[in-house]
């Protein structure tokens, strides 16, 4: 007879995560805890994210396969070079604004999100950092688009993205590519498998390949400073 698995429960004292490779199948290595900077922090050097719905007990995830975008893979269509012609990229001009607009769409289209206060409270207080940053896609003066993450040691831990206007969030996407490109950067961890981002040129790997990478990069990091 199977045996059910106990998930570990974190504490809040206790800034430690479970191995990743310990995650279930789907991919869940822990709960509880708090969204506190330092655990944030703690959890993306290893390859471990938050997800969850508000009001459930925090999730901590280490998804296997993962799914990532190397800057230079990334696919531009004729009609997607043709609308950037009407945008401008910003950079870290309104982190704040870009998180609660990833909310808001989100629940706009009748689906929930992890995006609580608490973590919008420890992203700003990481942005404030110089961990967190965002990219952002105007189109006269009005932001439509946009994404956020944690730029580590030339890996961008990409979190969410939202757009008001067709093709915003792909060029944010660009954007993106072409900042971390700029900077040395190594890779996107896009997290989850997506048939959009795929379709953008990111790659699905292995979990531990993907583990590797993160290690390299942060061991080896010679990437410029955001």
């Amino acid at each position: 007879m199977a045996t059910k698995r106990l998930i570990p429960q974190l504490h809040p004292n206790d800034y430690t995560f479970p191995d990743p490779l310990d995650a279930t199948d789907e991919g869940l290595l822990a709960w509880g805890g708090d969204l506190k900077p330092e655990r944030l922090l703690r959890a993306y050097v290893q390859g471990i994210f938050p997800w969850f719905n508000e009001g459930d007990p925090i999730l901590w995830w280490s998804p296997d396969p993962r799914l990532v975008l190397f800057p230079s893979d990334i696919k531009i269509s004729k009609s997607l070079v043709k609308s950037m012609k009407h945008f401008e990229i910003r950079y870290d001009t309104c982190f704040e604004q870009v998180m609660r607009l990833c909310l808001e769409t989100r629940l706009a289209k009748g689906q929930k999100s992890w995006i609580s206060e608490d973590l919008i409270a420890a992203f700003c207080t990481l942005h404030v950092k110089g961990f967190a940053h965002s990219v952002e896609c105007f189109f006269e003066a009005t932001l439509v688009g946009g994404l956020y993450g944690l730029y580590l040691g030339g890996v961008f831990c990409g979190e969410s993205m939202f757009s008001t206007k067709r093709d915003a969030s792909k060029a944010a996407l660009v954007g993106l590519c072409e900042k971390v490109k700029s900077l040395g950067g190594d890779f996107i961890d896009c997290q989850l498998p997506t048939d959009h981002l795929q379709s953008l040129g990111a790659l699905v790997i292995p979990r531990e390949k993907f583990l590797a990478m993160l290690e390299n990069a942060l061991e080896n990091c010679t990437t410029s400073p955001w």
